[in-house]
């Protein structure tokens, strides 16, 4: 009977890591959207990041060791490049382990859109996908139609 409890256990174990693992995978890059409140009490590195003027910086929250937040920081970074009105910085906690903590950061990467303000618009767990989350974004930023609209006059 003990070698028949140990089956039953190890079948039972494979099966919640099974579970585990299909769970974390769907939640990848997922964009979720917060409750619009007023910022209460931003850890002073993420207030720090912010950069006046602009409608929307990404805030990527990185540790050294984290493989995806390269990935991540390609993707945001190239996003923010081609996108008026979107900043990213990438925030390392390896050595801040409170940052991550007081924002509620469970893994990295994560990436917060936050207003100049500081009020937070978004989260994205893992690697997010651009054209989602410049989609989600939209709203807060300036429209491309009227950046262009200028006549140039003769």
């Amino acid at each position: 009977m003990t070698g028949s409890t140990g089956l039953w256990v190890l079948a039972g174990t494979l099966v919640a890591g099974l579970v585990v693992g299909v769970l974390l995978h769907r939640r990848n890059g997922r964009i979720r959207t917060t409750t619009p409140e007023a910022p209460s009490g931003l850890p002073e590195p993420v207030v720090e990041a912010l950069v006046p003027g602009t409608a929307v910086t990404l805030v990527q929250i990185s540790t050294t060791f984290c493989a995806p937040c390269r990935h991540t920081r390609a993707v945001l970074s190239h996003l923010a490049e081609r996108t008026e009105g979107l900043t990213h910085v990438d925030l390392d906690v390896t050595d801040r382990p409170h940052v991550a903590r007081d924002l509620g950061v469970l893994r990295t990467p994560t990436t917060l859109a936050l207003t100049s303000s500081g009020r937070e618009l978004l989260r994205v767990s893992g690697v997010p996908k651009a054209q989602e989350l410049l989609t989600a974004l939209e709203p807060h930023l300036v429209p491309r139609v009227e950046r262009g609209s200028h006549s140039q006059g003769g």
